[in-house]
C-alpha cells in the first residue's frame, strides 16, 4: 500500500488504541483474565485453561492470538464465549462484573510499553491533539491511563460504551473527529489488530499505523496499513523523517 506522504503535513490528530499499542496486554491482563477464567470454570483448572485457549491464548507462548476474542473483542465478546448458555439478563451481569473487574484491576496494574509516556508527551508538544479509542469500557480504559500517567497527554477517550458499533466500524474515529472538530482525513489512527486499521480505513483516516508491539504481526497488518512500525515509541522519528 501506497504511503500517503503527502497528508503528514496535515495530521492534526493521532488516535491510538490502548492495549498492545500503549499498554503491554500480556503483563497488564493476564492475571485478571486468568482470575476471571477460573471463576468461569468454577475452579477447574483445566477448564479455564481451556476458556483461555479459546478466548486467544497461545500456551506455547503465553501471548494472546492476534484477531481472538480476547485480543481484539468487548467484554460482551469474551462473556458470551465463556458462558454461551446464559440468558440474555444474566449475560449482561456478567458482562458488567467483568467489567468492574477490568476497571479495578486496570486502575492500579497497568503497564505501558517501553517508552510510550515520553512519546505521548513528545507528540502533544509538537500540537497533535492526542485520543484513545478501545473495545474496553470508557471508565475501564481512563482509570488504566490515569494510573500509567499517560492520560495527561491524551484529550479524549472513547470506549466501546460510547459508540453505537465497536471496533472495525468507524464509529470511535468519528466520534473523536467530530468532538475534536478535525477531519478523518488529518487523523492517524495506530493500532496492533486488524480490527484497529479495519476502524481507520471505514472512517476513511488519513493515515493508517499498524504497530507490531501488541498480538500481530507485520504480516498481518500490512494489507491494511500504510506503513507498520515495531512500536509506538518510533512514531516521532518516523514522522520527522517522513515529512522531509
Amino acid at each position: 500500500m501506497a504511503l500517503p506522504q503527502a497528508h503528514l503535513w496535515d495530521m492534526q490528530g493521532i488516535l491510538f488504541d490502548k492495549d498492545g499499542t500503549l499498554l503491554d496486554f500480556e503483563a497488564t491482563w493476564t492475571p485478571v483474565l486468568t482470575r476471571l477464567a477460573l471463576q468461569a470454570a468454577d475452579g477447574d483448572q483445566a477448564r479455564a485453561a481451556a476458556l483461555l485457549d479459546a478466548g486467544g491464548l497461545d500456551p506455547a507462548t503465553g501471548r494472546f492470538r492476534a484477531g481472538s476474542a480476547i485480543g481484539a473483542g468487548t467484554t460482551r465478546t469474551i462473556a458470551a464465549l465463556w458462558h454461551p448458555d446464559l440468558a440474555p439478563d444474566a449475560l449482561a451481569e456478567r458482562v458488567a462484573a467483568m467489567d468492574r473487574a477490568f476497571h479495578d484491576h486496570g486502575a492500579v496494574r497497568s503497564v505501558p510499553l517501553p517508552g510510550v509516556g515520553e512519546t505521548l508527551g513528545a507528540l502533544a508538544a509538537e500540537g497533535y491533539v492526542l485520543g484513545v479509542v478501545t473495545n474496553d469500557t470508557t471508565a475501564a480504559a481512563q482509570v488504566a491511563l490515569a494510573g500509567t500517567g499517560l492520560l495527561a497527554h491524551i484529550a479524549r477517550v472513547i470506549g466501546c460504551d460510547a459508540v453505537v458499533h465497536p471496533k472495525p466500524a468507524p464509529d470511535m474515529v468519528l466520534a473523536f473527529a467530530d468532538a475534536e472538530r478535525i477531519p478523518p482525513s488529518e487523523i492517524a489512527v495506530v493500532g496492533d489488530n486488524r480490527h484497529d486499521l479495519e476502524m481507520a480505513r471505514a472512517a476513511a483516516a488519513g493515515l493508517v499505523i499498524g504497530v507490531t508491539s501488541g498480538n500481530s504481526s507485520a504480516a498481518d497488518l500490512a494489507p491494511l496499513a500504510d506503513v507498520v512500525i515495531g512500536s509506538v515509541a518510533e512514531l516521532p522519528p518516523w514522522l520527522h523523517q517522513n515529512r522531509k
